[in-house]
């Protein structure tokens, strides 16, 4: 928490993380515009967030759940609401410096961060796992069958979409039926 109070200092203003970042960026990127790379060095500042309360709210997790009573539930809503919290003072903390300024939008941020770490330590890595790649396949399983739709409505060529869609599709009902496999039938009377 003090290193999230540190960095909310003036040191770390955008204009001083972009006189490290943009050479990077534009050493690897020689063909980047300027609005790019100022596109860029946001999207990391803005990971940045969302990454250290991440952890942030993960070593709360941890913390909450050694030694105490606490239910991996309420440890789990203990780290984030302590999370959310921190986040405010973080924020109110910038308002109070020189060059920086609190903003709602960065403690939303924030919140993101700490609510994945919620879910993934709420319900367990490989069950969060579980989660989010069945998502993402029936991503990109019903998006791609609709932007195949438009392709076709359109006359635009799908290309890898005809491959990746049906993929996706197999890989859900592989798994379905894998599920559905494993669980115990109803007896019969």
């Amino acid at each position: 928490m003090v290193v999230i109070l540190s960095l909310s200092g003036d040191t770390f203003r955008d204009t001083a993380t972009a006189s490290v970042v943009r050479p990077v960026l534009e050493a690897l990127l020689p063909w980047a515009s300027a609005g790019m790379i100022d596109g860029l060095h946001w999207l990391i500042r803005k990971s940045a967030h969302v990454t250290e309360y991440g952890v942030l709210a993960t070593l709360w997790f941890v913390a909450l759940t050694r030694n105490t009573r606490l239910t991996r539930r309420g440890a789990t809503w203990g780290a984030l609401v302590i999370a959310i919290a921190w986040a405010v003072v973080d924020e109110l903390h910038q308002a109070t410096t020189t060059s920086r300024t609190g903003s709602v939008r960065d403690v939303g941020i924030d919140v993101t961060g700490a609510a994945v770490a919620a879910f993934f330590t709420g319900v367990g890595w490989r069950e969060a796992l579980r989660y989010v790649t069945t998502a993402l396949l029936w991503i990109a399983a019903v998006g791609g069958a609709a932007i195949i739709a438009v392709n076709i409505a359109t006359g635009v060529p799908s290309g890898i979409l005809w491959v990746t869609v049906p993929t996706a599709m197999g890989v859900l009902v592989w798994r379905a039926r894998r599920v559905s496999a494993r669980s115990p039938s109803p007896r019969r009377a």
